[in-house]
């Protein structure tokens, strides 16, 4: 029987993140789990205690929405670890690309007897962060900037908050000069963001690239050109579908390692996250997490 210990953000969806789990807590117990609760101060407290979790052989659960799945998934990369989500932040986007149910009776019986999925992740370096790895995708531009916006919302949550978000950066935004080099190949863009997508999802269900798949090894590329504003309200909403693909405005491109450089500061993000100015280097790090899905 599996050992799990499950590390709370009390901040995700207010008390979403303990509700969730208590739901799944009592499946898991009644199966004769035994489950440890941890409720972190801080991304990097919940990475100590996911390592700690980890060398005690716990499946670690990471309860929250993509920071803490991110933050805990990369602090295991490459460990061995089983690792485990209960999703219950404003996103799940990383949830969302594992398919994993809705229903805690379904989450729980993953949990207890799911066989391993080995997933890529993906380290990313810039001179604020020289070594973070996470889960999702790094984006770089407009985008980066709305999910600042829908960090700080107070009065919005979920898909909503980053619809606002999204509105709010756009009507501000002006176009920034990329150099963007993917595995020693250089190209140059000029427009709104360009995402290194290790996942479909982000933004809350937006399908940035239907293409990305967790485990194959590389990171979908996905540069959005400069457009009219109006147009690009309509690509937003294009990306509930994932059709913003067919558009000459977007361009995607597929590799391993990833540098993006701007003209001017350009903030990035990474899993909701990690907030900074470019440059920014992704590296996918293929097969180096095991995850119950």
């Amino acid at each position: 029987m599996r050992q799990f210990t499950a590390i709370v953000n009390p901040t995700a969806g207010g008390s979403a993140g303990a509700a969730a789990l208590l739901r799944v807590a009592r499946v898991l117990r009644e199966a004769g789990a035994e489950l440890e609760t941890e409720y972190s101060r801080s991304l990097a407290h919940a990475r100590d205690l996911a390592r700690r979790a980890g060398q005690q052989g716990h499946v670690v659960l990471a309860v929250g929405g993509d920071g803490i799945a991110g933050g805990i998934g990369g602090a295991l990369s490459g460990t061995g670890t089983l690792f485990g989500l209960v999703p219950a932040g404003r996103g799940n986007d990383f949830a969302r690309a594992l398919e994993l149910p809705d229903d805690p009776a379904g989450l729980a019986r993953i949990l207890l007897h799911g066989a391993p999925r080995r997933v890529d992740t993906v380290e990313v370096e810039s001179a604020v962060h020289p070594r973070t790895v996470v889960l999702g995708s790094v984006y770089a531009g407009v985008d980066a900037l709305a999910n600042r916006h829908a960090n700080h919302s107070r009065l919005l949550r979920g898909a909503a908050s980053y619809y606002a978000g999204g509105l709010r950066a756009v009507a501000t935004w002006r176009a920034a000069g990329y150099r963007v080099t993917v595995d020693g190949e250089e190209h140059t863009h000029r427009g709104y963001t360009v995402v290194a997508a290790n996942s479909p999802y982000y933004g809350s269900g937006r399908m940035i690239a239907p293409g990305a798949r967790v485990d194959d090894g590389l990171l979908d590329v996905v540069m959005i050109r400069h457009a009219p504003r109006r147009l690009f309200f309509a690509l937003m909403n294009e990306l509930k579908s994932g059709a913003h693909v067919d558009r000459p405005e977007v361009r995607i491109l597929r590799g391993r390692q990833i540098r993006i450089e701007a003209d001017r500061p350009v903030p990035y993000g990474a899993d909701g996250e990690v907030e900074a100015l470019l440059p920014v280097t992704a590296r996918v790090l293929p097969g180096a997490l095991a995850v119950l899905c």
